[in-house]
């Protein structure tokens, strides 16, 4: 018998509000144990998860697979890339919105039967000042929103609906300044979004055609829109027709810069982060392995 794979479930225990007190015993139960030979660590602080990842690859695992949501993600992601060892993803969030676009189950049991299939798809990497993402990052409304959120005692969808309505009472749009692949942008906006998938999470699409493995990024610049339009904005959201609205701008691009004119909350995959008033974006292709 071939020697068993040394895989490492990396455990936030306070992603999406969800309990995970008996997630090793699934694991246990449903991981085959002939093929593979799991190891749990759990998250107790920001960036912790990056840490662990880094170690991970130092000590050679043959899998890491993230316990969380798109900030737990984007952690350990950040530390795999380039290392050749995959990631797997056992969806735990309050979006899971790379989760959902990858069509891994919501289901504890099934993302784990998952892993026992081992087969991965390369994705692609983007970088926003030095930070990577590799679902969704952006700045105005929706980080606005993501800095609230992550204030917000209630976790889980029914906390970032509240979230979004506490900003949308004193929101204000402002004046930016997108570079993309050379081409000059002058833009009033509500937000813009720069989409290396097309979902936020719990399927609302943002950019409908963006792919994570096109080597592009889409640029989403939702302009400033009257407040009673809001329904429709959020029914073309979660029917995949965000691109078909008048008030949604979307450019696909390899180089971006934007300039805003005072410095604003950004977010890189739902986590609020402080990055000043210019943003270098980049895309690494194919940058890393992920087991779907």
């Amino acid at each position: 018998m071939s020697e068993r794979k040394q895989i490492l479930f990396v455990i936030n225990p306070i992603s999406g509000g969800k309990r995970k007190t008996s997630f090793k015993k699934q694991v246990l139960d449903v991981l085959d144990l002939q093929k593979f030979d799991p190891t749990f660590q759990q998250t107790a602080r920001p960036n912790h998860a990056y840490e662990i990842g880094l170690q991970a690859v130092q000590e050679g695992y043959d899998a890491v697979i993230a316990v969380g949501g798109d900030g737990t993600i984007n952690e350990l992601g950040s530390a795999l890339v380039g290392s050749g060892i995959p990631l797997g993803i056992i969806p735990e969030g309050s979006g899971n919105g790379l989760a959902l676009y990858l069509g891994i189950p919501m289901n504890e049991a099934a993302a784990i039967r998952r892993i026992n299939r081992f087969e991965s798809i390369e994705v692609d990497c983007g970088v926003i000042n030095d930070r990577r993402f590799f679902n969704i990052a952006g700045l105005g409304f929706d980080a606005s929103v993501s800095e609230n959120f992550a204030n917000e005692n209630i976790r889980g969808p029914l906390g970032y609906m509240k979230s979004v309505f506490n900003v949308l009472s004193k929101y204000q749009p402002a004046h930016y300044k997108l570079t993309i692949d050379g081409k000059v942008y002058e833009r009033q906006a509500f937000m813009i979004s720069v989409a290396n998938s097309p979902q936020y999470g719990n399927n609302a699409y943002i950019a409908p055609q963006a792919s994570v493995n096109d080597g592009i990024l889409d640029v989403c610049i939702v302009h400033k829109f009257p407040l009673y339009i809001l329904p429709k904005m959020i029914f073309h959201l979660f029917n995949k027709s965000a691109d078909q609205s008048s008030y949604v701008e979307i450019i696909p691009g390899k180089s971006i810069e934007i300039e805003v004119d005072a410095a604003s909350p950004v977010h890189v995959d739902g986590e609020p982060i402080e990055l000043g008033d210019k943003l270098n974006i980049s895309i690494m292709p194919k940058a890393i392995k992920i087991i779907c």
